[in-house]
């Protein structure tokens, strides 16, 4: 029979490794996508659920309450930032102009950034 010791460390390390592997799959995700538009997806959202996994992976072997506190304002803060900066940056993108790519290699016209400027 597998004590409850035993069990909080195979979860706990299913969700770490599960979060380096989209961790990992974002950052691939950074060199081999063609534009900010796609690469900005990557980031944010494979991003922001491995760090997630990580810190519930992290939180199972939080030896305090104070420290599994942390853990979860940190886990608010990453929920709240990544979302947030990721529409901070697409919006400033499209500003300054720069047109998401279509599948076969040329740009959309996007006529939001005509009309704001």
């Amino acid at each position: 029979m597998i004590d409850m010791a035993t069990t909080i460390d195979i979860a706990s390390w299913i969700l770490i490794v599960a979060g380096l592997f989209f961790t990992l799959t974002g950052t691939i995700g950074l060199i081999r996508l063609p534009d900010v538009f796609t690469r900005m997806h990557g980031a944010g959202m494979v991003d922001t659920m491995g760090m997630a996994l990580i810190l519930f992976g992290l939180l199972l072997h939080a030896p305090s309450v104070i420290i599994a506190i942390k853990i979860i304002l940190i886990l608010a803060f990453i929920f709240f930032t990544s979302p947030t900066t990721c529409y901070a940056l697409a919006r400033a993108t499209l500003h300054a102009g720069i047109k998401p790519v279509t599948n076969d290699g040329s740009t959309t016209d996007n006529k939001n950034t005509e009309s704001e400027k």
